[in-house]
């Protein structure tokens, strides 16, 4: 029977997989050959992650929009560039990562959505030569091929879910356009797939002297072992009592990826940052969970709620995963952050329970934002997002090859929260960064959250034992503008809106948002 069954596998359209092949997912035998069929080279199938389901969802739910969540990075190289060793290194990234040659489909009568893996995979490649034009000229264009190339959308179905456009600008000078799926990638991985791929190319197209992969897989099994039913008690006692959700903007408020957004930037400036590492070592905290104390304050202000939820992405990476840190993949989840902000209690008291309450839900932030919500209610629902991204890497590091040098990068990537707070601690400053719906706030009134916001962080770490009613959460400009022009004139608005038209958008280049009264209340 033995030697029946290896002559059986041995031969043409012998063998075959049985859903004891794919055991992180429930498959029956007939949805297995349904897969085997419709997906040639068919490797494996596997569960999807959180973040990954809550992507899947909203491509699925308007499959004629433009896609929020397709990114693109563009990078200008100068020197002597090999295209054919650059493409044959970016196939030779999808040959090693499995998670690159990942589809995401949601299976009739199978309950979870899954990815789909298949062996080989043809990487979408372009080139462009526009060196015949005008230097502006030759700008132009990569500009406008790289807008259309990124409103391009991807059958999420059909793997792999990244393409590269290759320009050439000119006479060794050429623009790479990464264009992707955030749902195969985040931040973290950008770095590490980077630094492959220029070590590919020097190794003229080959990834043999990499180091062996290790899979997302890993990752996804790992999900499988967690105490789901644990995790959700966890975040229903964190978000216990919270009954209403924290909105800074009108709640018919439309978030898309045709919406226009504006983006404010600013250097929180060195001697800040040295003051902030130092205030948190000192005593025992993360940056992180100082930036989150100061957000939620800007928050709080603008929502006019002493207890705020504001939502926050976590890296998702299992310290206890072997290879966790060099592995390719979709880890970050969206969670929510609860800050309950008494006035009477002192800045130090509020970091240390802040810190305390991040810390008792670390093992649990593996559970699905949708899934909090479900759970927790309203309180859970909120409108604004803060991502404090630590990477141990730079996207945009320099290429090892000698003679090509990278001399710009740019990231193009999109929110769907009407406010992103993004803050990127460097080896020696503090870069932060807005993302902001324009039409509920204008570039002033982003300018001036950011401008409070790093006005709150010089308050924390000059006096920790100050009380949050002695914080100051408006900036000099503004006060003068509400005690010296305001002064005397009644209004009677609501949280959120203007006293004409029901939009903060409406109060003008002042960039003070929300009520009269909870400006100051508890505050100032």
């Amino acid at each position: 029977m033995l030697a029946g069954l290896v002559a059986h596998v041995s031969g043409a359209g012998g063998g075959g997989y049985t859903p004891s092949d794919f055991p992180l997912v429930a498959l029956d035998q007939s949805r297995v050959e349904e897969l085997e069929a419709e997906v040639p080279g068919l490797v494996d199938v596997l569960p999807v992650s959180p973040l990954q389901e809550g992507l899947l969802f909203h491509a699925l739910f308007d499959e004629q929009g433009t896609d929020v969540y397709i990114e693109q990075m563009s990078l200008t190289l100068e020197g002597p560039l090999d295209a054919v060793a650059l493409r044959a290194s970016w196939q030779a990234l999808l040959d090693r990562h499995a998670s690159l040659r990942a589809g995401f489909r949601q299976l009739p009568g199978v309950d979870e959505p899954v990815q789909i893996v298949a062996r080989d995979v043809v990487l979408p490649w372009w080139e462009e030569d526009l060196s015949h034009l005008t230097e502006s000229g030759a700008q132009a264009e990569a500009e406008r091929l790289g807008v259309e190339e990124r409103g391009r959308r991807f059958d999420l179905a059909e793997p792999p879910l990244v393409r590269i456009l290759l320009v050439k600008l000119g006479p060794d000078r050429y623009r790479m356009m990464i264009t992707l799926h955030h749902i195969v990638l985040d931040g973290w991985s950008l770095p590490i797939l980077m630094q492959e791929l220029w070590a590919a190319y020097e190794a003229g197209g080959s990834t043999a002297g990499l180091p062996t992969v290790t899979p997302y897989r890993d990752y996804l099994e790992w999900l499988t072992r967690q105490d789901k039913e644990a995790a959700r008690d966890a975040w229903r006692q964190a978000l216990a009592g919270a009954d209403e959700p924290t909105r800074v903007a009108p709640d018919d408020t439309v978030v898309s990826a045709s919406t226009p957004f504006g983006r404010v930037s600013l250097l929180a400036g060195e001697e800040l940052a040295a003051a902030l590492k130092d205030f948190a070592r000192t005593r025992g905290l993360t940056l992180n969970t100082v930036v989150q104390a100061a957000w939620a304050m800007i928050v709080g202000q603008m929502a006019g709620r002493n207890d705020v939820v504001f939502g926050a992405s976590a890296a998702g990476r299992p310290a206890g995963l072997p290879g966790m840190e060099t592995m390719l993949g979709l880890f970050i989840n969206t969670v929510p952050v609860r800050v309950r902000l008494d006035p009477a209690q002192t800045v130090a008291e509020l970091l240390t329970e802040l810190q305390a309450g991040q810390s008792a839900l670390l093992d649990h932030q593996h559970l699905g934002l949708t899934e909090i919500q479900r759970l927790a209610g309203p309180g859970a629902v909120f409108d604004t997002l803060m991502a404090f991204e630590n990477y141990p890497g730079d996207p945009d590091a320099q290429p090892v090859t000698e003679g090509l040098r990278l001399t710009d990068s740019m990231l193009r990537e999109s929110t769907n929260f009407p406010l992103a707070l993004v803050v990127n601690p460097t080896d020696d400053d503090l870069r932060i960064r807005l993302d902001h719906l324009l039409s509920v706030f204008d570039t002033a009134m982003a300018r001036s959250m950011v401008e409070r916001f790093v006005w709150v962080l010089e308050q924390v770490v000059v006096d920790s034992g100050v009380c949050l009613g002695g914080v100051d959460v408006v900036g000099e400009v503004e006060r003068s503008v509400v005690v010296g022009e305001w002064g005397g004139v009644g209004l009677s608005v609501s949280a959120g809106s203007s006293a004409e038209s029901g939009s903060p958008g409406s109060l003008g280049s002042s960039g003070v948002l929300g009520t009269l009264s909870g400006l100051f209340e508890g505050w100032v």
